[in-house]
């Protein structure tokens, strides 16, 4: 196999999985998982285990931070796996395969929560939606904010029949429990593992509405990212930045989401891959 998926992570998602567990065994393996180490394999192959897959280096299997084996739902995440393991140059960096981090995190679930308290994690940051938080000062960016973000408010309580307002205040606009039910019980209709992909990129976007107009596919990852960091990017634009810095930050960010985003629509429905058929 060969390829690459995504370009690089950042540790972010590393320290959540520590803060998840202070267990010290695991958090001793998870860090001898994630170090730098010299590549020890030539060739990445996946196979089948009943109707799941597993990812081979050579002749070993793939394992999980917490020791368990890498067990993949269906065959197009596999492959999407395998493909990072081999995109490895000379030496193995873990922490730039977003979607071997994800499948970690969906079997280990280091923090040991359940399906309800995902959920509750993901809503949480309604409180503190970035598309609802406004700045009257300066008049350029608050006219930037309506016009970008607005759209995306009409549109998810349109689409999931919520009310989700914006507000300039420092405590946030007020957000109806009705709310929080209707998008509550929307996330429940997906996996354990589709919800492991929202949290990721909430946690990211820092936003519950983009997440939800990114996994609808009202929104493509480069918009999606775009508008989380509108004030960021305004303010930039104002003043300037140490160009490579930001650039690099604003990359990691994208391969993230995108990683985040695909991880979740692979393992949400039914996903096969499909041989192509000689012409005849």
């Amino acid at each position: 196999m060969s390829g690459s998926i995504f370009l690089s992570r950042s540790c972010q998602s590393l320290r959540r999985i520590l803060q998840g567990s202070s267990h010290p065994f695991f958090m001793n393996n998870v860090k001898r998982f994630y170090r730098e180490r010299k590549r020890f394999y030539k060739n990445v192959s996946i196979s089948q285990s009943g109707k799941s897959f597993e990812i081979n280096l050579d002749r070993r299997k793939v394992k999980t931070p917490a020791g368990q084996l890498l067990v993949i739902p269906n065959e197009p995440l596999a492959i999407a796996v395998a493909t990072e393991w081999d995109n490895q140059g000379d030496v193995i960096k873990q922490h730039t395969m977003h979607l071997t981090s994800l499948c970690n995190t969906a079997i280990d679930n280091p923090s040991t929560r359940n399906k309800q308290q995902v959920i509750r994690a993901i809503l949480h940051y309604l409180d503190t939606d970035t598309v609802c938080y406004r700045l009257q000062d300066p008049p350029e960016l608050f006219a930037l904010q309506t016009n970008e973000w607005d759209p995306l408010l009409d549109w998810i309580n349109e689409r999931y029949k919520v009310e989700v307002s914006s507000s300039t205040s420092i405590t946030g606009p007020e957000i109806p429990d009705a709310t929080r039910q209707t998008l509550g019980h929307h996330l429940e209709t997906h996996s354990d593992w589709a919800l492991v992909g929202y949290e990721n990129t909430v946690s990211c976007l820092k936003s519950v509405v983009l997440t939800f107009a990114l996994m609808d596919r009202r929104l493509g990852v480069e918009e999606a990212v775009t508008l989380s960091l509108l004030e960021t990017e305004f303010q930039t634009a104002r003043w300037g930045s140490v160009e490579w810095a930001h650039d690099t930050e604003i990359a990691d960010l994208k391969a993230r989401v995108a990683a985040a985003s695909l991880f979740t629509q692979l393992v949400s429905g039914s996903h096969e891959v499909k041989q192509k058929q000689p012409i005849q």
